[in-house]
């Protein structure tokens, strides 16, 4: 029997097939465009994996970029120009043609003298010592009432006299030692001088093969194995007979007559200093090792730390106290370094914890040596501006906007300074 369809079926069924066929194209065409999206997807994962090679040979390049960087910096900063390792062979050459009576100072009787206004300076650089005594010196009052009393190493002793007895500072007076005369300042009584004689601390620090492993490359300055940083703890036996010192570090310039120092009440504290805790930095925790017990148990993680450069001591104050025996005590708890590192800010806050006095911040503005960003308003009314950091003004690095704060207390027609190339 025969199979009759009407047109409208046929119809039907032609749409149905021109439905089935378009399907079919539709469904080839999203297998094409699926397998193009594979290829796509598999196209940027091949993009991503090179991405990401190349992002991390980019950090790898800045982070060694970013550590030559911090080493040529640390290079540059205790590297001497050579001007300025002329000038200490020339003083001393024309020191030592002088007569025994030409080689002394004046006013000796003044240097004992409680009464008047003594500073300590601690350095091996004659041009940044000369610095720190003729801006103290032009901006005081009474300039006569002002007493100077420089230590400096056996190699510079020579040459740090000449240069003051060729170029007074007024009618200040003068007094330079040799801390190798210091005969009470020896191993059996000073840890810290052991220590920093010690071949496992030289070792430790200096050894070349720690140079591409030592993230914090400034500890390899040699400064921090002279015992001139050290001094700073000792002025009751460098000075007996004096009872309030204001200490300067090398790399400071005075702005303002500052004998108001040494009318602060302290309220029976030992040293009087700016802090420095505007930042969390500048904390505690950022000195000293808070993992370790002893440490945790004595301090606060969060206390202001202070600044070392241009401190006032009370020193009768400090002898009741008995401040170098504290300091003695925790340099010998530090012997393997697990406190601290080397330096003496993270001792300096340990052995005047609660003992100091916070002094107002116009007295002593930091972070000249690093800092360009230094406010006008703060230097303009700091009593003493600090060039703490790499950039020293006497360097080639130093920062340029902050060089004539420094450079306008040296005369650079000064022969010794002429004939070793010393300009501004």
């Amino acid at each position: 029997m025969g199979c009759y369809c009407s047109p409208m079926q046929l119809f039907s069924i032609f749409l149905i097939y021109i439905d089935l066929f378009s399907a079919n194209e539709k469904v080839k065409a999203l297998e094409q465009t699926l397998i193009k999206g594979k290829q796509t997807q598999d196209d940027c994962s091949v993009a991503v994996k090179k991405l990401r090679a190349m992002l991390h040979s980019a950090e790898e390049q800045l982070h060694a970029q970013k550590k030559q960087t911090v080493f040529l910096t640390q290079l540059a900063a205790k590297t001497l120009p050579k001007g300025l390792h002329c000038l200490p062979l020339r003083l001393a050459n024309e020191y030592f043609s002088l007569d025994p009576g030409q080689q002394q100072f004046p006013n000796h009787e003044k240097l004992a003298d409680p009464k008047l206004y003594h500073y300590a300076l601690f350095s091996d650089n004659i041009l940044a010592t000369a610095v720190v005594v003729n801006s103290t010196v032009l901006n005081a009052k009474n300039p006569s009432h002002h007493v100077f009393h420089i230590v400096t190493d056996r190699l510079n002793y020579a040459p740090m006299r000449m240069w003051f007895l060729s170029n007074p500072p007024g009618k200040a007076t003068i007094e330079i030692q040799n801390i190798d005369e210091f005969t009470w300042l020896n191993d059996s009584y000073s840890p810290v001088m052991k220590q920093l004689g010690s071949q496992s601390m030289i070792d430790y620090y200096f050894r070349a093969q720690r140079a591409n492993s030592d993230s914090n490359l400034k500890y390899r300055n040699p400064k921090y194995l002279s015992m001139l940083n050290h001094l700073r703890f000792y002025l009751p036996e460098i000075y007996p007979k004096l009872d309030k010192m204001v200490i300067l570090d090398d790399d400071v310039v005075v702005k303002k007559d500052i004998t108001g120092l040494w009318s602060i009440d302290m309220k029976g504290k030992v040293n009087g200093a700016v802090e420095t805790c505007g930042e969390s930095f500048h904390r505690f925790d950022r000195y000293l090792n808070f993992s370790n017990p002893v440490i945790v148990k004595n301090f606060d993680p969060h206390a202001c730390g202070w600044a070392f450069g241009m401190n006032v001591f009370d020193l009768v104050e400090w002898r009741r106290q008995n401040i170098t025996e504290t300091y003695h005590s925790w340099q010998k708890l530090n012997e393997e370094r697990l406190l601290w590192n080397l330096g003496t800010l993270p001792p300096g806050l340990i052995t005047f914890w609660n003992k100091t006095f916070p002094l107002n911040r116009s007295w002593h503005v930091l972070g000249l040596g690093y800092n360009p960003h230094v406010s006008s308003r703060d230097l303009e009314n700091a009593a003493v501006i600090h060039y703490n950091g790499n950039m020293k003004p006497w360097l080639e690095i130093g920062l340029p906007k902050f060089r004539s704060y420094w450079s306008k207390y040296l005369d650079y027609d000064q022969p010794f300074l002429r004939e070793c190339n010393i300009n501004p």
